[in-house]
């Protein structure tokens, strides 16, 4: 009989990473003969970029300046093109995830409708990160029996943890049954607070192949018709880096478009398929973006990251160890030197890296589900 198996994460409808991330722990799992469902969860969200030094103080004023008058002469547009995009996501979400009818709260676990669960399994993206979540019972499947809880591949999103939560996430990940993480950084974490060790598994994403990710996209209605060069920045897109994209543009006789950029409306509303499709049709993408990276690595399109302003550092270094595990530390943009780097990626050593990463991780997987043989196909 197979196993019944519920996903908690982040239930975000605007941002491409964690609707891609979910669809792909989902698929993992049902690849593993489990029927699998998300459950939808409501939790106070807070800002991933607390404490933020990086970024000059006086810099991010003028840009809020800046950004703020833009949006005042252009509201009617934006709001429409908002209110588009998170259709546009929910409509996804609607036809690829398979998401619980209920809503679980901090505050209200209907044991009733939770018990119909062989296992829980929390992950991927920043369900840990203290800054975003504020350390909710939820993401550590409080909820659930011990031996029904299994972390697959979560991030902190941070460094450290800070003394308010400490006490929380030690008693919480003590008592989490199966338990991995998505960076070396979460592995210290854990082993610093619990003297645990946690397996360092790959983000679900990966797990999937370029064949079954080209399927699930669409062509992007907005999509240019000559060759055009792709961002895709969460961070804040300064004079400098504006300069940079618009040199390789002229350079190379590409036009620019801009993914989740407010300013570049007519790309504003792309959903997560066309998200896809942009990344596999770009001649070149620029990103600051930890899922970005994955799909140029996945879709191996030629690709520079850059380290994201107004972020705190260790955003980066989750970019800087994904580019690590895959021997692609070279497309940093400070090792760019000449344009012909630009486009010269050599990915002839990726599919031996995803081979034993996945390998890697449908091991624990197996083992967390206890599941004896495992047959992994594709639909």
């Amino acid at each position: 009989m197979a196993n019944n198996v519920g996903i908690v994460t982040i239930c975000d409808y605007q941002n491409y990473g964690n609707r891609l991330q979910n669809y792909a722990a989902q698929e993992v799992m049902k690849s593993l003969g489990c029927q699998v469902n998300t459950i939808v969860n409501v939790q106070k969200i807070g800002d991933q970029n607390k404490g933020n030094k990086n970024f000059g103080e006086l810099s991010l004023i003028w840009m809020n300046i800046k950004n703020k008058l833009w949006y005042e002469m252009n509201k009617t547009k934006v709001i429409k093109s908002r209110n588009e995009r998170i259709k546009a996501f929910e409509n996804f979400t609607n036809e690829h995830i398979i998401e619980t009818d209920f809503t679980l709260k901090d505050t209200d676990f209907n044991h009733a409708q939770l018990n119909k669960y062989d296992y829980f399994l929390v992950g991927s993206d920043q369900v840990w990160n203290p800054n975003y979540r504020y350390g909710s019972p939820i993401d550590f499947l409080r909820f659930a029996p011990k031996e029904k809880r299994i972390a697959y591949a979560p991030s902190f999103g941070v460094s450290s943890i800070s003394d308010e939560f400490v006490e929380n996430y030690r008693k919480w990940i003590l008592e989490m049954e199966s338990l991995s993480v998505r960076e070396e950084a979460g592995a210290q974490i854990i082993k610093d607070l619990t003297g645990r060790s946690a397996v360092v598994l790959v983000d679900p994403t990966l797990m999937l192949s370029k064949e079954k990710w080209l399927s699930l996209s669409k062509k992007a209605k907005n999509k240019p018709s000559k060759k055009y060069l792709l961002t895709y920045f969460l961070g804040v897109k300064t004079k400098e880096l504006k300069k940079i994209i618009k040199k390789i543009a002229l350079e190379n006789d590409l036009e620019v478009v801009n993914l989740a950029d407010i300013e570049d409306l007519k790309t504003y509303s792309a959903d997560p398929a066309e998200f896809i499709d942009y990344i596999n049709s770009s001649s070149v993408f620029l990103t600051d973006s930890f899922h970005g990276a994955v799909f140029s690595i996945l879709l191996e399109k030629p690709f520079i990251v850059f380290n994201r302003n107004g972020n705190i550092p260790s955003m980066n270094s989750r970019i800087d160890m994904l580019l690590s595990t895959f021997k692609l530390l070279s497309r940093k943009w400070e090792r760019i030197n000449k344009n012909v780097d630009i486009f010269n990626v050599n990915f002839q050593h990726i599919p031996s890296i995803l081979e034993f990463e996945r390998k890697k991780a449908l091991n624990y997987l197996r083992k967390a589900l206890h599941i004896e043989d495992i047959i992994l196909h594709e639909d």
